[in-house]
Formats: structure tokens, C-alpha cells, sequence
């Protein structure tokens, strides 16, 4: 049995636990045994010791009753061999009046004559009467308010020792075989029960990366082992997204890196071809040096996004002044809103200072900014709206676009994912500026609410914690 095993220390624990137990209860069952034995046998003789000094003695007679057998046995259930009977006067060391004829004589201790005197009955466990110690009750018997004489009963106590004994030989042979059928029982109830453990942790080998689909099995019963399961069922679904997410992150991510790099590469090969005219060359020149931005902003974003999911964006957080910086943005973005035919408006701009990064800031007032612009027609318009709201600053930007539905909602703030209506109508973009705003949003301790309808515009709100 390896003690590495659960199966083995519950064993181990079950069967120490139950010695223990049983250990404790009999020595308190041997002890309330010698107990009760000794309790009965001084009622037993307190009843023979009354009973005969109610018998009438007047010198002449015999002191000691011929009926005294039944006496012992009315009291004892049987007429033990060993006993003792006297009857004496008080002041006698060894003048009994008659005794038992196995006796030959029981001793009066300076205690049971004292307190014989006193009118006062003494219980005596006396050695060296026999093989065994002698239960002695010494009675005094009381006549016109004076003791006129004792009696002594004794009974060996030879029968309580071999009620002991035979006790402590039961003991010993049951205890022994009761532990042995309960650590074989608490083996096998240890093995059944930990067996879901092993069918788990055999389905468990099984799953890997390729295979998390897959569930470990549950009975239902809702105990801690199903719980368990439940438990890793969550972590595998978790980990089945996380890889599914991981996957086509790489998937989209090659998709965009592909496309402005199959455009650089196909500009250049043409450029090499042939030679060309200064002209022509800078044409080519320009188109690549867009193209190569467009990859570093790609990159600058999958960079930032990587580092919010580590938790290390570094934030360099200094006094921001919120209006200065979205009248910054909006002389920015106001070229390309005249370009769109986009009306931009500032609605209500207060003057709010926070604690922020402000480079972060900016980007995702501007991303922000610029998908209203983008999905604006022609001939709509994005209102800039910043102002308190209890112990927040609210940064709304709203537009009179496409919108959303409701399903597009969830899925608006996904790396690369972008709306239906804005891929049919042509609308470029990597599918990042969402889902970087939020990720500033939230390294600023706030959030990012939504609210939009299909064909009535978005309105995206931003809620940045005020300074204590």
C-alpha cells in the first residue's frame, strides 16, 4: 500500500480513527463495568448486612441465621461459596459471636470501629483473606439509640475479576478482527469512491490542445467529485475559446499583414521590371511608404492590445486636460470629417482634468472619432460631447451612421472583427480601433458603453474615473 496514495491515507486514517474510537470506548466500558459490578456488589451486601440485623437477637439465639443461604442468594441470585459472615460486639478486636464456617474470622480495622461507634456502616476491599480481595461491609446495629453489636458481611471478589477479565479477553479478540474488516472495508469504500477520480483523470490524458472540445463525464449527482468535473468542464471551455481566439487572431492577423504586403511587394516588382521616370518611381515610393504605415499601425495596435491582455500597458499618467485635448482631436479630425461631407460639432465641452496618459487618451478619442467619420454618409454629422456624470467623466462621441443590431454589438469590441454594411461598402480598416479603445478605457479603471440602432447612428460614451 504506497502512502502517496489518496486511496492508501484515507485507509490509513479511516482504520487509525476507528482504533482510536474503539480503544476509548472500552476503557470507558471496561471502567463503567468495574463500576457497576462494584456497585452491585456493596447494594448486595448493604441488603444481607440490613436484612440480618433486622433478625431478633437477644443473646440466647444464634446471632448468625440458619436461612442466611437464602439471604445471600435473594440478594446475590445464588449462594456464593466464598463468603464471609460475622456478628460481634463492638469493643471485641476478635471475639466474633459466630461466623461463616470458611471465614475463620474477619478483621475490625480502627476505621470500621470508629465509625461503628458513630452509628455509620464501612465498606472494605481486604487482602490476604484468600486468593482473591474480600468486599467487607461492616454494619453496626443500633438498639435503644446504642450500638449494641456489628455485623460484617465479605464476599470475594473473585467474580468480578474474572468478569474483567474475560472483558479485556473479548476485547482483545474482537478488536483486532473489527480492524481488519474495517480497513478492508474502508479500502474498498476508498477505491469506489475515488474511481470517478481515475476515469477523470484517464479522460483528462486524453484531451489535449487539438481534442478540447471534449468533456470530462459528469453523473449529475451533484457531490464534490461532479463539481470537480464541472469545475475543469469550465476551464476546458475556457481554454477551448482562449485557443480558438489565439487561432484566429493568427489567421486574421496573417490576413491583414498579407494584404498590404502583397500590395508593397507587387508595386516594387512592377517598379524593378523596367526603368521608369523620376515620376513614376516616387508614385511608387509614396504608395509604398503608405502601405508600410498602414502595417506599422497594424503592428502598433496588435503591440499595445498584446501588452493590455499581459497587464503591463504602460500607462504614464500625468494632469490631462480633457477639453484641450478633444479640441486637439477635432481640429484633426476635421479634415477628414469635410472630406466624408461629415458635419463635426462640439455639443458640450467642459473644462475636466484627470489623471491619464495622454497619448493614450488621444488614440482612442480618435479612434473613436474617426469610425463616426467613416460611417457617417455624407451629409451626417459627429457631435463631441464631454461633461460630469456623478463621479465620472463622460466623453460621448455620436454619429448619424449605418448603426448596429444588437448582435453586432457583442461581437463590435473582437480584434479584426468589423460590421457586414462596412465590408460591403468597401470601408477600409483593420478591425483594431474598437477593441483599442477599450483596452485604454480599461487601463484607465473605466469603460466604454454603446448604444446604437441600425440606420440611427452609434453613440459610443466613455467613462473615465474623476480625481479624488
Amino acid at each position: 500500500m504506497h502512502l502517496r496514495s489518496i486511496r492508501a491515507r484515507l485507509t490509513l486514517w479511516y482504520t487509525s480513527l476507528l482504533t482510536v474510537t474503539v480503544l476509548i470506548l472500552g476503557g470507558t466500558a471496561y471502567g463503567l463495568l468495574g463500576y457497576s459490578l462494584a456497585r452491585d456488589m456493596d447494594r448486595a451486601l448493604q441488603g444481607v448486612a440490613l436484612t440480618l440485623a433486622a433478625q431478633p437477637y437477644r443473646g440466647s439465639s444464634p446471632p448468625i441465621p440458619a436461612e442466611v443461604e437464602a439471604i445471600f442468594r435473594r440478594f446475590f441470585g445464588l449462594s456464593p461459596w466464598d463468603r464471609y459472615v460475622e456478628r460481634r460486639q463492638p469493643w471485641s478486636d476478635r471475639d466474633p459471636q459466630e461466623s461463616s464456617p470458611r471465614a475463620g474470622g474477619l478483621p475490625l480495622s480502627p476505621n470500621a470501629r470508629h465509625r461503628a461507634a458513630e452509628g455509620l456502616q464501612t465498606f472494605e476491599t481486604l487482602e490476604g483473606l484468600g486468593p482473591y480481595p474480600v468486599r467487607v461491609l461492616t454494619q453496626p446495629v443500633r438498639e435503644a439509640g446504642r450500638v449494641t453489636s456489628l455485623i460484617q458481611v465479605g464476599m470475594s471478589l473473585e467474580s468480578v475479576a474474572v468478569t474483567r477479565g474475560r472483558f479485556l479477553l473479548v476485547m482483545a479478540t474482537v478488536l483486532p478482527l473489527a480492524l481488519l474488516c474495517a480497513g478492508g472495508g474502508g479500502w474498498l469504500l476508498a477505491r469506489r469512491a475515488l474511481r470517478p477520480v481515475d476515469r477523470m483523470t484517464e479522460a483528462a490524458r486524453r484531451i489535449s490542445a487539438e481534442h478540447l472540445h471534449e468533456r470530462l463525464e459528469s453523473t449529475g449527482s451533484d457531490d464534490e467529485l461532479d463539481r470537480l468535473a464541472t469545475t475543469l468542464n469550465d476551464m476546458l471551455g475556457r481554454l477551448d475559446a482562449a485557443f480558438r481566439q489565439v487561432r484566429q487572431f493568427s489567421a486574421d492577423a496573417s490576413h491583414e499583414l498579407q494584404t498590404p504586403l502583397t500590395i508593397l511587394k507587387g508595386e516594387l516588382e512592377v517598379a524593378l521590371r523596367a526603368p521608369r521616370s523620376p515620376d513614376e518611381y516616387q508614385r511608387v515610393l509614396a504608395s509604398a511608404l503608405e502601405e508600410n504605415e498602414r502595417i506599422a499601425r497594424l503592428v502598433e495596435g496588435l503591440l499595445l492590445l498584446s501588452r493590455a491582455d499581459a497587464g503591463v500597458l504602460r500607462m504614464d499618467r500625468q494632469p490631462v486636460d480633457l477639453a484641450a485635448l478633444v479640441a486637439e482631436v477635432g481640429d484633426y479630425a476635421q479634415v477628414l470629417a469635410e472630406a466624408q461631407g461629415v458635419a463635426l460639432e462640439f455639443k458640450s465641452v467642459a473644462p475636466i482634468t484627470i489623471q491619464g496618459d495622454r497619448e493614450h487618451l488621444r488614440r482612442l478619442l480618435l479612434n473613436l472619432v474617426d469610425n463616426g467619420i467613416k460611417y457617417t454618409p455624407a451629409g451626417g454629422r459627429v457631435t463631441l460631447t464631454l461633461q460630469r456624470d456623478g463621479g465620472w467623466v463622460a466623453l460621448r462621441v455620436a454619429d448619424t451612421g449605418i448603426g448596429m443590431g444588437p448582435e453586432e454589438l457583442e461581437r463590435i469590441f473582437e480584434r479584426f472583427y468589423r460590421a457586414p454594411e462596412a465590408v460591403e461598402q468597401g470601408k477600409e480598416g483593420s478591425g483594431l480601433g474598437l477593441c483599442i479603445a477599450r483596452s485604454i478605457a480599461e487601463a484607465h479603471d473605466g469603460r466604454i458603453h454603446v448604444e446604437s440602432s441600425p440606420g440611427q447612428g452609434s453613440a459610443f460614451t466613455v467613462f473615465l474615473p474623476l480625481p479624488a
